[in-house]
């Protein structure tokens, strides 16, 4: 391992401006597991880290290969997390840190068992199923964004490999459930249209919705098959084994560097997370939030509309905004972290503002896919010329909703900046 800096305070002030280059991609989607691997119980009782990972490597194996139970490793180098709370504002930055990173730790492999007892059936089962993945990906995200945020505290080359398994997870799981939702909304959007076209009497964008409906149910439900096979091939792999111990072993023996030990949680957290929020600042001051000053924005979206044809160019435009809406996930995560250290909320109004903007972010992200991908569809070779029209109208709607969540996006970041 390399060296590590002993300044800890010194490392944390020059790490302010720096992301690591898989900062974006702790955001996916989800799906469900093959009910002969990945039990929690298993995962608890072995301790292997993540391929590739700064400790000893794990043997490849199957899926049907039983494992060797044996505790986890604590290097003499490490304290164990302390298993009683400090007092109000006390302790160090690895104690904190180890209580949180437990928590989620602990989440992550109460999913894991609910989603081997669901037994992948219909139903109550279907519905653990998805609770179980969203257990999964939500502890998988935090646990990924807490070691980003607070990177200076860590063991840096194993929790960077760590980060991109955890990445890897959560997208792998979202897929299919990402699928149904954009059916869901795609779906619900041409009904609606449909439904003011025939009160208009405007005939043809009723014809043609009916049979691009039927084409969006075809291509995305193959899509959602497809990514169930994926993922369940994923569940059943050595990779997410190893991921699974891994998070075991996080729960027992967090990957933080032995000079985190001395350094107070009052000094090095709140000044990583302000980092974050600098970092944050700096992504906000780069979208035009003054041309979003109005819930449907018509001139904004004339020219998203103009570059319809261009996939790119639209990618271009909604890349910054998806970029702030990772930043708003881990300042929430920092916050979370902060909150941890004083067994209270500290600042619970921020913290909701915080919500309501990752939230105003997370619809933009969904329209904008929504709107990709109709215009993808109207791009299917031999389609009739109504399915076509219907498919341009149904991407010019998602783009308006593009527009209506970057306006709240800009309400809830004015509250927030007022509050602060």
């Amino acid at each position: 391992m390399a060296q590590r800096p002993r300044d800890i305070p010194g490392a944390l002030t020059a790490a302010g401006g720096r992301t690591d280059s898989t900062a974006n991609r702790a955001d996916a989607t989800t799906d469900r597991a093959d009910p002969t691997a990945n039990r929690a119980d298993t995962a608890t009782t072995t301790a292997v880290a993540p391929p590739g990972a700064g400790r000893s490597p794990e043997p490849s194996r199957t899926p049907q290969t039983p494992r060797t139970h044996q505790p986890p490793r604590t290097p003499p180098t490490r304290r164990a997390p302390d298993t009683g709370r400090p007092p109000h504002g006390t302790g160090s930055a690895a104690d904190v840190l180890a209580r949180y990173l437990h928590q989620q730790a602990t989440e992550f492999l109460r999913g894991l068992r609910l989603h081997g007892d669901s037994g992948h059936g219909a139903g109550g089962a279907a519905e653990e199923a998805a609770e179980a993945v969203r257990l999964l990906r939500g502890a998988a995200r935090r646990i990924s964004g807490t070691l980003h945020v607070f990177r200076p505290l860590a063991e840096v080359p194993w929790t960077d490999q760590f980060r991109s398994e955890l990445a890897w997870l959560t997208e792998t799981l979202g897929r299919e459930y990402a699928c149904a939702a954009r059916l869901a909304r795609l779906r619900g959007a041409l009904h609606r249209l449909s439904g003011a076209a025939e009160a208009g009497s405007a005939a043809a964008p009723a014809v043609g919705a009916a049979r691009a409906g039927a084409l969006l149910e075809r291509q995305l439900t193959l899509a959602r098959t497809r990514a169930h096979s994926a993922a369940l091939q994923a569940l059943g792999s050595a990779r997410f084994h190893a991921v699974a111990d891994a998070v075991a072993v996080l729960s027992t023996d967090p990957p933080l560097d032995p000079s985190a030990h001395d350094l107070p949680a009052q000094d090095a957290l709140p000044l990583l997370a302000e980092q974050s929020h600098r970092l944050l600042l700096e992504a906000v001051g780069t979208l035009p939030l003054a041309a979003a000053g109005l819930p449907y924005n018509a001139e904004a979206l004339s020219h998203g509309l103009a570059d319809a044809g261009v996939p790119a160019a639209e990618s271009r435009q909604d890349a910054p905004w998806h970029q702030v809406r990772l930043l708003v996930r881990l300042r929430r995560y920092a916050q979370e972290v902060l909150d941890e250290q004083h067994q209270t909320e500290i600042e619970p109004g921020l913290t909701v503002r915080l919500l309501n903007a990752g939230q105003a972010l997370d619809r933009h992200r969904d329209a904008a896919e929504a709107a990709a991908y109709a215009a993808a569809a109207a791009r299917t070779p031999r389609i009739a010329p109504a399915t076509a029209y219907a498919l341009g109208v149904l991407h010019a709607d998602q783009r308006y909703e593009v527009e209506a969540a970057r306006f709240a996006f800009g309400r809830a970041w004015q509250r927030m900046g007022v509050a602060r």
